[in-house]
């Protein structure tokens, strides 16, 4: 019997550590989001002007752009639980600098850029680890409906958060904010330091990967992984239009209410309606399934950019935000899934780093993009404009759909290790590698073979070859060789484990073509060798 839609989306919570480190999390965000008004607020208080205020939010930003990748190599090839430890710590001790300072009466605009881009630096190099964290926690199957109950602490900590700065500062201060943030990072801390992460089964062959080589892994993954391309593309694209709500929101808000609460209750608003949406979301996956939930997310997500161009009153407006934020959430709860879904363990990091650039860097183009329309034409030709684009994006579907998530990405370490003979194996730094594959071919299946060689060679590519290719012997019939190269002896071991499980089709199909065993041969670069 199929389970409930509420079940679906509840059952995370069963799992002790993620029921904590949710709990913890919305203490954590609500303590973020009184520090962003703090910031804001104290800025504005110095008697700073408007480029200082602008800067608050470049510095709160450039570290997702600087530290992306190799914060995504670092959650690889680190333990993750240690590396969320160091950068909560980190992030914990700034927060403490920045309410000493305040209380002193010694902060000043460049001190408070530099200590707020401190810590969003250790958000942005803590946010891929973090992420890469929760498939590990909860069961594949019930990763959508975490990233729903994440969708749903985070819009709740941004519906309370700055309700509660706003009374703290009004009664006790600035500097009361930020230490309720310095506060809010403890229950994070705690429930980490207590998590026993799972020892990973089976004995590595391979040395650790170096950062740079690391960061050269996941683009060479990604560029060879048309799954992710298509969810970066998707993603990008839809960011880069919609991105005009949360640019234009402020303005369209002062235009109806010169108030700022009237701003407060449009994102509370936002807020609420992320957390229906999360509560709808499995439920309408259930019975329509996640391509057409997340087109029709993108839609109506169109829908009330459209709408924000001509209401003129707070009321209606506050409506709409409700169905803006459900409809924001579906799409970026799905997404982030499908993501999370399509990368194995030790690339996954630095995957989800990629989709943050990608996230990022279409939010901020878009962001400048409108802005500067409605600077030229005003606020409501922007709307209309991005909110056609918006619903315009949905179109991508036809094309390049959302793939399949479900794959069994763990490890297939089932090759043979080559056997290595001289001096070859003390350096394994050591390169070129070249590894030549010898296949004799059934008459009848060269054309399903080739057709299947090529899939194969992406996945050559993907896993660690620079270079690839299938030749057919011109003297001998149905004896085709496969060649390709990677940069060291390493680097070949690592292309051993990280074949994953989805591969054993792909390989099936190969060797049932097949009329023998393939012979395989490794060689080394001569030079390689005499040095």
């Amino acid at each position: 019997m199929k389970p409930t839609s509420s079940t679906n989306l509840w059952r995370p919570l069963r799992v002790t550590v993620f029921r904590n480190l949710l709990i913890a999390d919305v203490v954590s965000d609500a303590g973020a989001f009184m520090q962003n008004v703090g910031a804001a607020w104290l800025m504005v208080s110095l008697g700073a002007g408007p480029i200082y205020v602008a800067l608050t939010q470049t510095a709160s930003s450039l570290p997702y752009f600087l530290l992306a990748l190799p914060a995504g190599s670092a959650g690889d090839i680190v333990d993750r639980r240690k590396l969320v430890l160091f950068t909560e710590s980190w992030m914990m001790g700034v927060a403490l600098i920045l309410a000493i300072l305040t209380i002193a009466g010694v902060m000043s605009p460049w001190i408070l850029l530099v200590l707020t881009f401190a810590l969003s630096a250790g958000d942005a190099f803590e946010t891929p680890a973090w992420r890469a964290i929760l498939p590990e926690l909860v069961p594949k199957e019930d990763l959508a409906a975490a990233s729903a109950l994440n969708g749903i602490e985070f819009n709740l900590a941004r519906a309370v958060g700055p309700a509660l700065a706003g009374a703290i500062i009004s009664v006790a201060g600035v500097a009361a904010a930020f230490v309720a943030n310095f506060v809010s990072f403890f229950g994070v801390i705690f429930v980490v330091a207590r998590w026993k992460r799972p020892v990973r089964s089976g004995k590595r062959s391979a040395p650790p990967e170096s950062f740079s080589g690391a960061t050269v892994a996941a683009i060479r993954y990604v560029r060879h992984s048309p799954e992710i391309l298509t969810v970066l593309l998707r993603t990008g694209v839809v960011m880069f239009f919609s991105s005009a709500l949360f640019a234009l929101l402020p303005t369209v808000s002062r235009s109806v209410n010169q108030n700022a609460t009237g701003y407060g209750l449009l994102l509370g608003c936002f807020g609420g309606g992320a957390i229906i949406g999360a509560l709808l979301m499995q439920s309408a996956c259930n019975r329509w399934g996640m391509e057409s939930i997340v087109s029709t997310g993108v839609v109506s997500l169109g829908l009330v950019i459209l709408a924000m161009s001509g209401l003129h009153r707070l009321s209606t407006l506050a409506a709409v935000m409700l169905v803006g934020g459900a409809a924001w959430v579906i799409f970026i709860s799905l997404i982030n899934a499908i993501v999370q879904n399509l990368a194995p363990d030790w690339v996954r990091a630095r995957v989800l780093a990629i989709f943050i650039l990608v996230y990022q860097g279409s939010y901020a183009l878009g962001t400048a993009a409108w802005g500067a329309v409605a600077q030229r034409s005003g606020v409501g030709t922007a709307l209309v404009y991005a909110g056609l684009g918006t619903i315009a994006t949905a179109a991508i579907a036809l094309f390049a759909r959302l793939p399949d998530s479900t794959a069994d990405l763990s490890p297939w370490n089932h090759w043979r290790m080559p056997v290595v003979i001289g001096e070859v194996g003390a350096d394994v730094e050591k390169g070129p590698m070249m590894v030549t594959v010898e296949y004799v071919v059934m008459p009848k299946r060269t054309a399903e073979f080739v057709d299947a060689m090529h899939e194969y060679g992406r996945t050559r590519r993907r896993d660690g070859a620079y270079r690839w290719g299938i030749f057919r012997d011109t003297e001998i019939a149905d004896r085709y060789l496969e060649i390709f190269l990677v940069n060291s002896w390493a680097e070949h071991l690592r292309q051993h484990e990280r074949q994953t499980q989805a591969d054993r089709e792909l390989e099936g199909r190969i060797t049932s073509c097949l009329s023998g065993d393939p012979v395989v041969r490794h060689l080394i670069d001569t030079y390689a060798t005499e040095t």
